[in-house]
Formats: C-alpha cells, structure tokens, sequence
C-alpha cells in the first residue's frame, strides 16, 4: 500500500488542527464541517477566511431544502430528465467578527489569523461530544495579543437549531472587543465547471427575500426560492455571556443583518458572545408557522444555555457509539478513521422518512446534494445494524416517492410498475445524462434488497404489510416490462448499465440480472405470503396495485430463466454480453494525471473498452454471496481487480470485502486502509466538495463483511473472522431481531456476547452458535 502522509494527528476520538493552512483549508472546511442530517455547516470560522481565492466555500445546507432549474438540451429526445434539483446554500448564521481596540474606536483592528502574528492554535473536532472547538493567541499589527477560544455545535436532537460561543481574553492591553453579529443571506451557490461531480448550473440568485426582522439580539431572513416554490426563515439570537445587559447596536446592509456588543474588558479579563440559529422551511410546516417557531426555538435554547446543549449534545452521541462503535487495537490511525467516518454518517443522514442522505451529506456542493443508489447498497447496512430506527426512515423516504417512481415509469413507456430515479431529491429523475444515469435500472433491485435486509434483521411485518410489499412488486414489474425472453428461452434484460460507469448500455449486465433475479424471487415470495398469512392485506395491494393474479408466477419464472452470463474457457461471470470482447484498457501507457479517466476521455472511448470504474461482477459476489462458490469469487475477483481503476469512491470497500473472503489478506487491508482514510487523506482530491458517504459507510462495511464475514443474505446470519496482520484484534456490534450482539476478535480467537436479548442463532465458520440470556457468551479459538 501507499504510505500516505497523514496531515493529522493519530487521536482515536478526535481530529485536531494545528496550524492553520490556506493550502488545506477548502478540504478542511468538510472535514471539520457539522451536521444532524438536517442542517450542514461547513467548517469555516465563525469570523470568516481571508485567504487567497480558491481556498474556501463557507456553505450551510440543509437536508432535503432545494432549488430546481429545467435542465437545458442542445438535442433533447422523448423522456429526458426535464428538471434538475440542487441542495441550497443557505444564509450564514454563524458569522461573528471581532474587533479589538484600547478604548479608541477610531483604533480597532479586525481580528485575522492570516494578519498579524498567530502564536498558539488549536481546533479540534471531538467525536465524543460533539462540538468543533478553537484556541488560539494572536497579536495584531499593532501588537495588542489575544487569547481566542470558539464553540460550536449542531444539535443531533434538534435537527432546526445550531449554537456557538466565541470568548476573547485581551492579554496585554485593556479597551473594548466589538462582536459583530451577522446573518448573512447573500450566499450563492457553487456553478459548475468541467467536473461532472461538482457544482449545479444555477442561472442566478435561488433564493429571493421576502422580508427581514431584527429587534435587539433577533434577526431573522423570509425568502422563497424562485422555482421549487419553498418559503425559509434563517433566524438568529445572540446575547452576551455572564455581563449586565450590552445593548446591542442593529445594522442591515441588503441580505445581511447585524447587531455589534461592544463589551469593555480588563487585561486579562474576558468577553464572550453565545449564538443560537436555527432554519425552519415550509417543506416541513406551514408558512405562517416558520417566524413563530423559529422565535420560540430560539428563546427555548437560550433559556437552556449553551453549556446544557453541549450536555445534551454528549448524551446523545454516547448512546450512539455505545451501540455502534468500532474498535481497533493496533491502528490508532485507522482507528481515527473509522470513527470519523462514522460520525460523520450520523452528521449526513436524514431521519424524518422526507430525507435520505446524499453522495456528499450535508458538507458540500458535489452532486448537488443528490440521493443514489450509495444510500440501499453502502449506507444502509450501517444503519440496519446501529441505528435501525434511521434505516426504517430511509425507506419510509422510498416509500413518499412511489408515486414519482410510478410516474416515471409511464414516462419511460412501462404500462406499469414502478422505476425509481437514478439522481434525486425530491423523488424526481434529475440525471441528465441518461447512460450513467436512467440506464441504471438496477436502483429498482437495490431498493429491493434493502427491504429484504430490513424485514431479515427486524421482522417488521407491519411495515411490510403498510409499505415495503407494495414497494417491491411494483418495482419487480418493470423487469417482465422491459426484459424479454430470446431463442433459446432465456429471460434477458438489454440496453441498461450496471454499476461500473465505465461501461454503459449493455445487454445483460451480470450485476443488474442476478439482482433483479433475486428481486423478481423476492416480489413473488411476498406476494405468496402475503395471500396465505395476511389476505385483507393482499387483497387491499393487489387493487391498488391493479395486480393481476398471474403476474407473480410471471415473475417467478423470468427469475428461473434469468440469463447470467459465463465464460466457460476463463470460467468467470462476465460483466455483460460484450465486455470480454472489448479490446482491452493500456494501463501500462496511461499517465497517472490521466485518472480519473472520466476527466481526461470521451465517454465513447472509455465504452469501447475493457476498462471498469468500480466493482460490477465482484459486488454481486458480496451482495449474493451464498450464490457462489470460493473459487468462482476468486477468479472474478483476479479477473475483474486488473480491469479496475478504482476511479469510483464506492469501488475499493467492495474489493476489501471480497479479498478477505478469498483469502488475499494483504490486498483486503490494503483496499480497506485506502476506504478508511479516503476523506482524511482526500485521496481522490475532491474531499474539499464535501465528504464521500458510501466510502464512509463502506469502512464499517470491510470491518464487519471483510474482516468480520458476516453475511445475512438468504436470512441467515454468519460469520467468518480473519485477523489483520496489522492488529491486535478489534470489536463490532450489531442489533438484529432485538439482540445486540458484540463480536471480539483477537489472537487467541473470536468471542460473542449477548449485550441484549433473549436469544441468538448464527454460525461461525460454518459451525451453528445459540447464545440465549443465561448463556449470553460464546468463545471460539482461532
């Protein structure tokens, strides 16, 4: 593997700063960036950043709050995406300069840590407790010194209200320090330029005031987004700590708001201001509520205190890693990984079953805060198993965008059934670039199979009957819509894409067939269960759904005819019909700085090759492991690992997966080292755009699939653990039917424990394991 030079220190519970650095501060601002999975705030100071152009994008997002834009076509054809959806940058509420003088207003200087002389400096973002924190001393220009120390949090139990504190010591100097207050609506968003996965192409200002409020430490922004039609109030209330009451002074210039505290302070003596905010949008409540409940939030969370947040804050976050933790002995810089990685999912998912989570969280404009498939096949597993309550809410988002689905069917020339959008947020396709993107009928079969992950690991039966039934039948009926059977009777599916973007509109894409296989056996299982245990239910699905009674067997015999290809001379899966025909990639003669290829060539030429992006054949092995035998993962995975470039950040988890299972242990730690620290090491350089949650996800995914061999496919659970050279051992935790279950793994062996429930049936290494309440320990030597 690469040896990397790691930019931060190896502190499992935290990532620390010290020094700040205009050449790293764009990436930076993700990586310090918080979030609840409603509201993003990107990690840039509070007082602003001065450095040169490039060096910054100060945004704060918010979940699900888009503008759209109709997407333009030099040449248009039928059913193309009409309308594009981007994530907003919305105001700044966390502005707070500061301004420091000796009594001489005329004198004050402008606190800048790119002027002056910084002496001491830390900033630190602690993933026990969740607060971004800065210290620092500095002296200006005219050698008055300062010691600085910033707060910051965004409430993970209140998903509309964010809080800050600033304090300011003067060290050597008695006078005055200004705070100045601001909310600042004059944001805009990123344009796009020759990077596909970067910026929207907005045609001007998305968000238009309608109206401003300030009174005393109150300011509050009414806007409205010009297209999508969605009302939001920004809203602020500053006060100023432990001191008799400091009139504030209002100013508005425009879109920004501001109120100054001028505070006298003692040498040695100090001044702080605290800053709650908070965004409520008519997506989520009716308009004449947003001013009212934005004053009443703000007023609840200043009577509480910023300390008792900060408490709050911690609370939350230690239920959370007690459940989902992931402990390394051995490898404190993978260790710090993991658990950012971890943290920042948290940060980046919507729970309210009117969100997902999108390809960059809430950290960034890359992919303009869209939802892929990244969400069923990366991010879900993460959830089933830690937070199980977030995972229902993912799909109870699937389930508010049937109806879009169903309507982009009818588009697509499908007399029913239901297709779902390849790029979206509000349930619309918004790909405009259909090979990579609508061709990608997949999405249907991954939806699927989280729903069959789902209903496995938590019995559900209820959600299955309300929702998750009519979900997968409707999605399974596009399969007998747009496949067919050929001469030799086969059931075949052409012109789509599967997951590798290097290589579109094939016949008979392996993945994209042995998952809808696996969809379309699931569709008619459901539908068989329920006329035989809940007929009122099927009976009521089957009217809404207009099903005819034959359309199950249909189902269940273009899965038994399903066309998978197969060499038989090299005895691999092929990735479509025509990918081993395709003269191969010249990797040989390809220049480093010519990656990633979608950047450097035509997609033609890309297509005319035996080239891929990211694991194709080789997911299906993990997705449908009980499906293959060892040597056929092992010869796909020698085949496949030659012709991929890894471009795609959801490439190299999957080859970590699937090289520990066939016993390539070094390239297993080696894919899951570049997975771990893909973000903190930006190595695919555009972190800076905001943080890659599939790989984020995929770094729990290589320690409980890869390392730990835990598969649940077919509904059973097993295990079959491997040890990294590299460690010591490491521990994972996963909640299943009610139980959660610690599994150990260390040199003398693999030990599992019942933390909750009754009872508990897997195997280990193929060997079957019970672990009930009375004997809730089971031990295992290596």
């Amino acid at each position: 593997m690469q040896v990397r030079n790691h930019r931060f220190p190896p502190d499992p519970w935290c990532l620390r700063e010290d020094a700040p650095d205009a050449a790293s501060h764009f990436l930076n601002e993700t990586l310090f960036a918080l979030g609840n999975g409603y509201i993003g705030v990107r990690g840039t100071a509070e007082e602003g950043w001065s450095g040169p152009a490039g060096t910054s994008r100060d945004g704060t997002y918010l979940n699900g709050f888009h503008e759209s834009e109709p997407i333009h076509y030099p040449e248009t054809a039928f059913a193309l995406a009409k309308t594009n959806q981007f994530m907003l940058n919305v105001p700044n509420a966390k502005g707070i300069a500061i301004w420091i003088d000796d009594g001489n207003a005329s004198s004050g200087e402008r606190f800048d840590p790119l002027q002056g002389t910084l002496g001491t400096y830390r900033r630190s973002l602690d993933l026990r407790h969740g607060v971004l924190e800065r210290t620092l001393t500095w002296t200006a220009p005219s050698g008055r010194s300062i010691a600085l120390r910033s707060r910051r949090l965004v409430c993970l139990d209140n998903r509309h209200l964010l809080a800050l504190e600033v304090e300011v010591t003067p060290l050597n100097f008695s006078g005055t320090v200004r705070f100045v207050s601001s909310l600042d609506g004059a944001v805009r968003n990123l344009e796009a330029g020759d990077d596909p996965r970067i910026g929207s192409a907005v045609s001007g200002a998305s968000l238009q005031l309608l109206s401003a409020e300030q009174e005393g430490d109150f300011s509050a922004l009414v806007q409205r987004t010009r297209n999508s039609g969605f009302t939001l109030v920004s809203a602020t209330l500053t006060e100023v700590a432990d001191r008799p009451a400091v009139q504030a002074q209002c100013r508005r210039d425009d879109l920004r708001l501001e109120q100054t505290y001028a505070i006298p302070v003692a040498q040695g003596e100090k001044a702080a201001v605290r800053k709650y905010a908070c965004y409520h949008t008519s997506r989520d409540y009716p308009e004449t509520e947003l001013m009212p409940r934005s004053r009443d939030l703000l007023d609840a969370a200043r009577a509480e205190g910023f300390d008792a947040l900060v408490v709050r804050q911690a609370a939350y976050l230690a239920g959370f890693w007690q459940q989902a933790d992931v402990e390394i002995d051995g490898d404190d810089l993978l260790q710090q990984g993991i658990r950012f990685n971890q943290y920042h999912l948290l940060q980046s998912v919507g729970r309210d079953g009117k969100t997902n989570i999108s390809a960059k969280g809430v950290t960034g404009e890359g992919y303009e805060g869209h939802y892929f498939w990244d969400t069923e096949i990366y991010i879900f597993p993460f959830f089933l198993y830690n937070k199980p309550e977030i995972a229902r809410a993912l799909l109870e988002y699937r389930w508010a965008g049937l109806e879009s689905a169903r309507r982009r069917a009818r588009q697509m020339s499908h007399a029913k059934g239901a297709l779902y959008p390849w790029r979206t947020i509000a349930g619309e396709e918004c790909s405009a670039y259909f090979p990579a993107g609508t061709a990608q009928y997949h999405i249907n079969a991954d939806i699927a199979y989280s729903i069959r992950q789902y209903l496995d690991a938590t019995g559900d039966d209820a959600w299955l009957r309300a929702h998750g039934a009519e979900i997968v039948m409707e999605t399974a009926r596009i399969w007998t819509g747009i496949g067919s059977y050929d001469r030799q009777g086969r059931f075949v599916i052409n012109e789509v894409t599967g997951p590798d973007e290097y290589t579109a509109l094939v016949n008979n894409n392996y993945y994209t067939n042995a998952m809808a296989q696996a969809h379309l056996e699931f569709a008619a299982a459901i539908a068989a269960r329920l006329a035989s245990e809940f007929p009122e239910d099927h009976a009521r699905i089957a009217q809404s759904m207009s099903l005819d009674p034959a359309e199950p067997e249909e189902w269940a015999n273009a899965a038994r005819l399903m066309r998978l290809p197969y060499d038989a001379e090299l005895r691999i899966h092929e990735q479509d019909d025509s990918f081993l025909s395709k003269k191969p990639w010249d990797f040989a003669n390809t220049p480093a700085e010519n990656y990633p290829l979608l950047l450097n060539y035509h997609p033609m030429v890309i297509y005319r090759h035996q080239v891929c992006k990211q694991a194709d054949v080789v997911l299906a092995l993990l997705l449908l492991s009980s499906r293959f035998e060892l040597d056929d993962k092992r010869r796909d995975f020698d085949y496949y690992e030659a012709v991929t470039t890894h471009d795609s950040s959801l490439s190299s988890c999957i080859f970590s997966i699937v090289a520990a299972e066939v016993g390539y242990a070094g390239k297993a730690y080696d894919y899951f080292m570049e997975t771990a620290r893909l973000d903190l090491d930006d190595t695919h350089g555009n972190t800076c755009h905001g943080v890659h949650t599939a790989a984020m996800a995929g770094t729990w995914l290589g320690v409980a699939y890869g390392f730990g061999g835990m598969r649940t496919d077919g509904g059973s659970l097993r295990f079959a653990p491997t040890l990294p050279a590299q460690w010591q051992g490491y521990r994972f935790r996963i909640q299943l039917r009610g139980c959660l279950l610690e599994v150990g793994v260390n040199v003398a062996g693999t030990t599992y424990r019942l933390a909750r429930g009754d009872a508990l049936r897997f195997t280990h290494h193929g060997r079957p394991v019970e672990l009930t309440a009375a004997q809730p320990e089971h031990q295992e030597a290596a």
